[in-house]
């Protein structure tokens, strides 16, 4: 990861495991990504049946959730702190988690007493805390294997809203209507054939909404980054083609040369011999003319 998009993260707090930690932090992290993300988004839920939803008394499902996001934060907050060494440059690189712990706490303690507008204002800046982190957790999604994972969740995100839309509009006869509107409010189609009544489905439908054209965006963005991708790995490919004929080339130049310098060698040798014989026949033939003398 380059160096300056590491120290962004931390910055705003989700700088996740230190760099040269321990390993088994880093695979914990990878395993958590899902977990924290499913945890994140349940803020969305939370806020609409504590804050929006009138109709039927849901509060305390609402409320359940936000326990569950507050466990789930706490728990993840402490056992990373367990796993990893540099346990305080963790902390201070994911001081937003601890901020999400401290917030959702507060909105929990808020229920029911005088500082319950407090307590509203914290979970609206809760839900926007968390989702903040959901980004983090998101991050997968844009890389070249990252498609599945967004149909995955576009298909469940479907279904969890054509159940809502079901359950919340009486002019909706059928599960299966509750899907058909789920899927054209998130295409941003709308086909009129069937549309929210009540309050409470229209708060859906604009959640929907907001959630379909991310989810196109992912799409889009998976998309190229799949493709981008592929664009690397035949790049890549022909990187090493290169570089293995390239080593072919240099082994080959390097077994001329030295074929080269072995004959050359071999030639000076002889040279040299045949001139170290010259010499010491004309020795010889000194000798033998100062021993006549």
């Amino acid at each position: 990861m380059h160096p300056a998009f590491k120290l962004n993260r931390t910055w705003l707090g989700m700088g996740g495991v230190p760099l040269h930690d321990e390993a088994r932090a880093y695979a914990w992290e990878r395993r958590l990504h899902g977990v924290m993300l499913g945890a994140a988004l349940l803020a969305i839920p939370a806020f609409y049946l504590v804050e929006v939803q009138r109709e039927l008394d849901l509060r305390p499902f609402g409320r359940a959730l936000e326990w569950t996001i507050f466990i789930a934060f706490s728990l993840e907050l402490l056992w990373m702190l367990h796993v990893t060494r540099q346990k305080l440059r963790y902390l201070l690189g994911n001081w937003l988690d601890l901020l999400i712990v401290l917030a959702a706490a507060m909105s929990i303690a808020g229920h029911d007493t005088e500082w319950m507008a407090w307590a509203r204002l914290l979970r609206v800046a809760m839900v926007g805390l968390v989702l903040t982190r959901a980004l983090a957790e998101i991050r997968v999604l844009f890389s070249p294997g990252g498609l599945p994972y967004v149909f995955g969740f576009a298909v469940v995100a479907l279904l969890m809203a054509g159940a809502g839309f079901y359950w919340l509009d009486p002019t909706i006869d059928s599960y299966a209507d509750g899907v058909w509107l789920a899927f054209v409010t998130a295409a941003t189609v709308g086909y009129g054939d069937i549309v929210p009544t009540t309050p409470a489905s229209r708060v859906l439908a604009a959640m929907i909404v907001v959630v379909g054209v991310a989810l196109l965006s992912m799409v889009t963005a998976s998309i190229a980054a799949f493709f981008i991708g592929e664009d690397e790995k035949l790049l890549r490919k022909e990187m090493h083609r290169d570089i293995r004929q390239l080593r072919g080339e240099m082994a080959q130049l390097i077994d001329e040369e030295e074929r080269r310098l072995r004959r050359e060698m071999h030639a000076d040798m002889r040279e040299l011999r045949d001139e170290l014989r010259r010499l010491r026949e004309e020795l010889r033939a000194r000798q033998a003319d100062a021993h006549r003398g």
